[in-house]
């Protein structure tokens, strides 16, 4: 058995700095859990009006409307299973602003019918998106696909009025020891909606036999992939 990224990238999973193989190694089989702590050297949003629509987001988690500079973060990727019996790994992201923390939480699990990894958004998981990772280089390059939202009955494709797509970029820094990372989230018709760009540091602990601490839990958990 091997984890989400190395059945998603195969081959080129080799590719990658060794630092960033442990990194994305993390899973059930693996056993172990990574934490990063760092800080963002900026993280940013769009125009104006955009920001109603990162507060409405940021209630559940995803996305927020603050912007700064040099701002503490961690990130905590721990694997476990997940209410439906599929093996999942949680990327909890935390942004310690001047005035309050923001989370941005995300619950990745595979997909073999879609061939892809999925991506389950925020506490509620009503949103969730198909990624496709790659390899770039020196970097693990992540771009989201089409939204769809799940609530009740409706499973639908988010409207591309309202839709958005991320790009991921991390990469290993040998020279400082560090992980860079720089995520960028847009509308195909707002333009910018929000980012992050800066560094951190991992460390690893055991996974708990595939528990999730309750600090990390989603308030519910979306079958439909």
């Amino acid at each position: 058995m091997t984890s989400l990224f190395q059945r998603a990238l195969g081959a080129d999973f080799a590719r990658l700095h060794p630092q960033l193989q442990r990194r994305f190694s993390v899973g059930l089989d693996s056993a172990e859990a990574c934490v990063g702590r760092g800080v963002m050297d900026r993280v940013w949003h769009g125009r104006p009006f955009v920001r109603p629509f990162l507060t409405l987001g940021a209630t559940r988690h995803i996305l927020m409307p603050e912007t700064g500079r040099d701002i503490p973060f961690t990130i905590a990727n721990v694997p476990y299973r997940d209410a439906h019996g599929r093996e999942a790994v949680t990327f909890a992201r935390a942004f310690r602003f001047p005035r309050r923390t923001r989370r941005f939480d995300a619950y990745m699990v595979d997909s073999p019918r879609r061939g892809a990894l999925v991506d389950y958004l925020g506490t509620h998981q009503h949103l969730a998106t198909e990624l496709r990772p790659e390899v770039d280089g020196d970097a693990l390059v992540i771009r989201s696909g089409p939204l769809r939202f799940h609530e009740g009955v409706v499973d639908a494709r988010v409207p591309r009025l309202l839709d958005a797509a991320a790009t991921v970029r991390e990469a290993y820094d040998a020279a400082a020891g560090r992980f860079r990372i720089e995520v960028s989230v847009v509308s195909p018709y707002a333009g910018p909606l929000f980012g992050y760009r800066g560094w951190f540091v991992a460390s690893y602990r055991p996974a708990d036999g595939g528990a999730l601490p309750a600090a990390l839990r989603p308030v519910r958990e979306e079958a439909r992939v």
